[in-house]
């Protein structure tokens, strides 16, 4: 390891893993935030159509009043186009968070904290999640297993990070090594983190990128053999197939009808905003240089549930269109069937019971996705208690003991 390396190590902030029993950490919670309330889901999922609805008006009606309404007679002609890209592009940005929201409500469906009724769950949870191109129940069951796993280097399904090894990085690295190995341009890493966010969704569904290094060559979300689901599983995952090949046949019909363009406007360029969030809030809610991954034994359900992060992800913006699904993160781990709707409440009650264990952020968004996929590049290769390092090899935190998974 490189001397500056070495010095950085002495100074960095040690960190004791959390110790609370899950049952501690319910029993600082009232009970009626676990209740479920179909009702007041069933509203916001109203709500959520009808802002949808109201996007696709808006900019239909906007765009026919640029192109054949008297203000095509008034203004330039170079003004009614910059009037209607700026028109479209918050139609985009909006129906992206509408939609994304909608998908989220999905989400709660798969965790059964829509209702207290499975069946209804999955009807709901189906209906949405296909139409925003998930295969629903076979997202669910890896979802399920990324729960009840999160955290751990062996058994969680998203977002394990690269160990030492994995990048080629010599233990006895010097700071040219690192600079070799890690040091890509600005340009490069702007780059890569924008193919993250439009590609990632897709290509972790299609080809496991980003989950478990140890599962075979061409896992993915499709195949009802997949080592992801058991055989018990295989109709519900050949139904999800079903409902993605019927969204398949609507997208054609579509384009038939209105021509390509005009559905990837309305519907493609929101879709991939979705994506686009999805993997943003996903991202920084498991990755972060101050947040623990566990090997072997120094993992525990609660350890796994604590290393997650709450962002004050886009402000107003997240806790209004995305139901807070970043601002309170944390709690929902800990209890994933709490309806969202009681997250802030929660989190007051369980940040007050972790104290330093409670991880959150208010940086900007935008900041904290450049300045996380900046600063966390790998893991090592031994450790219980492991920490991202930068591209200097640093961590930004050690555990009190350095223990190979026995802390």
């Amino acid at each position: 390891m490189s001397l500056m390396s070495t010095i950085s190590e002495e100074v960095t902030p040690m960190y004791e893993p959390i110790t609370y029993s899950l049952r501690e950490i319910r029993n600082v919670i009232p009970k009626e935030l676990f209740e479920r309330d179909m009702r007041r889901g069933l509203a916001y999922l109203g709500r959520d159509f009808a802002l949808a609805s109201f996007a696709v008006w808006s900019i239909w009606a906007a765009d026919t009043i640029f192109l054949r309404g008297p203000v095509s007679q008034l203004l330039h002609s170079a003004a009614i186009e910059g009037l209607r890209w700026l028109a479209w592009l918050s139609y985009w940005w909006f129906q992206g968070l509408i939609l994304t929201g909608i998908w989220v409500i999905g989400h709660e469906c798969g965790h059964g904290a829509f209702s207290r009724h499975q069946g209804i769950n999955d009807v709901i949870g189906f209906i949405i999640h296909t139409s925003l191109w998930t295969p629903y129940f076979s997202w669910k069951i890896s979802h399920h297993r990324h729960h009840i796993s999160s955290g751990s280097m062996e058994k969680d399904q998203v977002y394990v990070p690269k160990t030492r090894s994995d990048l080629r990085i010599p233990p006895n690295a010097t700071a040219l090594d690192y600079h070799e190995i890690l040091g890509d341009t600005p340009l490069c890493t702007l780059f890569m983190l924008v193919r993250q966010q439009v590609l990632g969704f897709p290509a972790y569904l299609c080809f496991n990128i980003s989950g478990p290094k140890d599962y075979p060559k061409w896992t993915n979300h499709f195949n009802p053999n997949a080592v992801i689901f058991t055989p018990s599983q295989w109709k519900v995952v050949v139904l999800s197939d079903l409902g993605i090949g019927f969204m398949i046949w609507v997208y054609y019909a579509l384009c038939s009808t209105w021509g390509a363009i005009t559905v990837f406007k309305y519907y493609g360029i929101p879709w991939l905003m979705v994506t686009n969030w999805f993997i943003m809030v996903t991202y920084l809610q498991h990755t972060a240089p101050e947040v623990p991954h566990y090997r072997g034994h120094a993992w525990t359900f609660t350890r796994g549930a604590a290393a997650t992060v709450d962002r004050n992800f886009l402000g107003w913006q997240g806790k209004f269109f995305l139901h807070g699904v970043a601002h309170y993160h944390v709690v929902h781990h800990f209890f994933p069937k709490m309806p969202f709707y009681h997250g802030e409440q929660a989190t007051r009650h369980l940040k007050n019971f972790l104290g330093v264990h409670y991880n959150s952020s208010d940086d900007s968004t935008f900041k904290s996705l450049w300045d996380t996929y900046d600063r966390c590049q790998f893991v090592e290769d031994k450790g219980g208690v492991l920490f991202y390092r930068d591209k200097l090899g640093r961590p930004s935190r050690r555990a009190v003991e350095e223990m190979d998974g026995d802390l």
